[in-house]
């Protein structure tokens, strides 16, 4: 067994503890959030942890109204833009702490007056000590380069801040239910994707809402460990110009939970079968022509979290099946430093 395949089957457990240790600290989180709202975030992150960032974005401008941005790190370390941020909140979100951009913009974000949280895998980092509060996500040491937990374990955070700030019961009662089901999660056979995919060099990968943010991690994964070209798009966002690229056979993976945005997705991947597409269609059971079954996490917004949750064994077992290692994919290290 891959260590990125091990530390996926890890993550409900984690999650079980991160939500009981962080249950105090983000309750008063919420409540200093309700009691001061701020009037617009935004977000600082690379990578996985980026698209963490994406599904945090979504909740909070869903629930609560606020518009919330992702900034390049280079208009701080490039650029010096001149932040004015009174009022707003910022949220970097790394599983190292290390990197010396994030670590830089952090700071100058809270120089020009925005509230700074961090979530960090890893205790006491340099991204903790530059923010006023870090919230651990207590994923464990993560070895494989490839992130499974810690990026799980970011989103299950986000969800739980985002329950006590908006003080949803039903958010939070699901919570509670979250590890069991994403272990059930673990346990779909997407078999099916493996044999489509074991030839492949290309793909895209649609999501559409909080979907999104697994769609772009799904689609960074299948680059670094599987070696297959793999882009994101929204559902509503490909039939503006990525369909030029779908010939005959050209497969799709698609990521239709249950949800508002499920009709949709539906509705594409009939039209993309209908074009010669190979769709992979991942969906609940309720859905008769699905390719990929897809586990209820109880909740609207935790689907997401189920659906990357069965992705992660699959990709692992596809970059097996193509003589890859996820484990230690070419030209990347687990700590990337940028400026």
């Amino acid at each position: 067994m891959s260590l990125m395949l091990e530390e996926a089957r890890n993550a409900p457990e984690r999650i079980r503890g991160q939500l009981q240790r962080n249950q105090a600290l983000l309750a008063d989180l919420g409540e200093r959030l309700r009691l001061a709202e701020p009037a617009a975030a935004v977000t600082v992150a690379r990578g996985s942890s980026d698209h963490a960032a994406s599904y945090f974005a979504y909740q909070c401008m869903k629930r609560r109204g606020i518009p919330v941005a992702s900034l390049p790190p280079s208009l701080t370390t490039l650029a010096q833009a001149p932040w004015r941020l009174t009022g707003q909140l910022a949220l970097a979100v790394s599983q190292s702490g290390q990197s010396p951009d994030l670590v830089a913009t952090q700071q100058a974000l809270a120089a020009a007056g925005a509230r700074t949280l961090a979530l960090v895998n890893t205790p006491q980092s340099p991204l903790g000590t530059a923010s006023d509060t870090e919230i651990p996500l207590y994923a464990g040491e993560e070895k494989s380069v490839a992130a499974t937990k810690s990026y799980l374990a970011s989103l299950s955070a986000m969800a739980q801040l985002i329950g006590h700030w908006q003080e949803d019961r039903g958010l939070l009662s699901a919570l509670d239910q979250l590890p069991e089901r994403l272990t059930r999660a673990l346990a779909m056979d997407w078999s099916p994707a493996i044999e489509a995919l074991a030839g492949a060099d290309k793909l895209m990968v649609i999501g559409r809402g909080a979907g999104l943010a697994v769609a772009q991690e799904a689609a960074l994964k299948f680059k670094e460990t599987c070696a297959i070209q793999a882009e994101s798009f929204s559902g509503a966002e490909v039939r503006h110009g990525p369909m030029a690229l779908i010939g005959p056979d050209y497969p799709v993976l698609v990521f239709a939970p249950p949800g508002p945005e499920q009709a949709g997705l539906l509705e594409l991947a009939e039209w993309l079968e209908g074009v010669g597409a190979r769709v992979l269609l991942a969906a609940d059971e309720g859905v008769a022509r699905r390719q990929l079954t897809l586990v209820d996490a109880g909740h609207e917004a935790l689907q997401p979290l189920s659906v990357i949750q069965s992705f992660y064994v699959m990709v692992a077992g596809l970059a097996a099946s193509r003589g890859s290692d996820p484990d230690r994919p070419r030209h990347l290290n687990k700590v990337t430093c940028t400026l």
